[in-house]
């Protein structure tokens, strides 16, 4: 049977899709979409938006409720909101004392703050090594740069837990550092840079690295060269070339990495935990600790709607400044 023809995969997944959309039932279901006026890129729009309602909507408008309770001794931890009075009276219960008691407290305000800052500073250090990773990639030769890629997404392939607990082994008294830094005679005794800020910034900036570089990436491979060319031809400086024309062309992709980066640390709770002393309170860390400690879901559910808000502005800028980019390529 040499000479009859194979069917090949693409073939066998065709006759497959065209099976199913002979179905009877799937027939059905499509006339019946047809008659509520659901034409078929609402119906694939729909996929997202639901998966958005299911998995964001949904557990954002529970915390919100949670907030607005009173901690009891109880299992769930917390009062209802609505309940029943004898005469069949529906009472709505609203305590806006767990979101006045964020303010009064300086615990949360300074852990706010604290995660602001360390979340800001760790998204500078990756920006300023992921640029010239992104960039080498970009102009590196086709061959290497595949294999450049995978070696930023290597550590992926491992537990994120694990690589954390990499670092406590890197930067303890004995550790490999240490006895480089005593034999090159920089140091004189051993220093232990765990429980600090360092030790934080190192694990975030590690662990959120290739959030940084992939966009950096992307925004570099897509930009002109002939561009530079240009910019070399009329006597222009690499230095000048950079930060007149690479460097604004892929602010897009800058804008991109810093939100991914940025937004993920402010709540970072397992590298504070790890690396981080006591003086490393973060926002993350302070919701464990009312969730599972205090056991108090009222004020732990309000530090996480605080904190949402305060995210939105960033996801809002990214938005715009892409929004910008797309009315730009038109």
């Amino acid at each position: 049977m040499s000479g009859v023809a194979q069917p090949n995969l693409g073939q066998v997944l065709s006759g497959l899709l065209q099976a199913l959309l002979g179905w009877a039932p799937v027939r059905a279901a499509q006339g019946r979409l047809k008659d509520w006026g659901v034409t078929g890129r609402m119906a694939v729009t729909a996929v997202p938006y639901l998966w958005l309602l299911v998995f964001f909507l949904v557990p954002f408008f529970i915390v919100l409720k949670i907030s607005f309770s009173s901690v009891e001794i109880a299992m769930p931890p917390f009062a209802p909101l609505i309940q029943w009075a004898d005469d069949k009276v529906m009472l709505i219960r609203l305590n806006l004392g767990n979101y006045q008691f964020l303010w009064e407290d300086e615990l949360y305000s300074s852990a706010l703050l604290n995660s602001l800052k360390m979340a800001g500073v760790s998204t500078t250090l990756a920006l300023l090594v992921g640029y010239p990773m992104a960039y080498g990639i970009a102009r590196s030769s086709r061959e290497w740069r595949n294999i450049l890629l995978m070696l930023v997404m290597l550590p992926f392939w491992t537990s994120f837990l694990l690589r954390v607990y990499a670092w406590i082994g890197l930067l303890g008294i004995n550790s490999p550092i240490n006895q480089m830094l005593l034999a090159l005679g920089l140091i004189d005794e051993p220093v232990s840079l765990l429980q600090t800020d360092w030790a934080v910034y190192i694990g975030i900036v590690y662990s959120y690295l290739p959030f940084m570089v992939l966009p950096l990436y992307t925004a570099i491979e897509k930009l002109d060269g002939t561009l530079l060319e240009a910019a070399a031809d009329l006597g222009c400086r690499p230095t000048r070339t950079f930060f007149s024309i690479t460097l604004p062309l892929t602010k897009e992709g800058i804008v991109a990495g810093c939100m991914l980066v940025f937004i993920p640390a402010t709540g970072e709770f397992v590298i504070p935990a790890l690396l981080g002393g006591p003086d490393s309170l973060m926002i993350g860390r302070v919701l464990w600790e009312e969730f599972f400690n205090n056991r108090d879901w009222p004020v732990a559910s309000a530090v996480a709607i605080l904190l949402l808000l305060l995210l939105v502005g960033p996801i809002m800028l990214y938005q715009r400044v892409q929004q910008a980019a797309g009315g730009a390529h038109r």
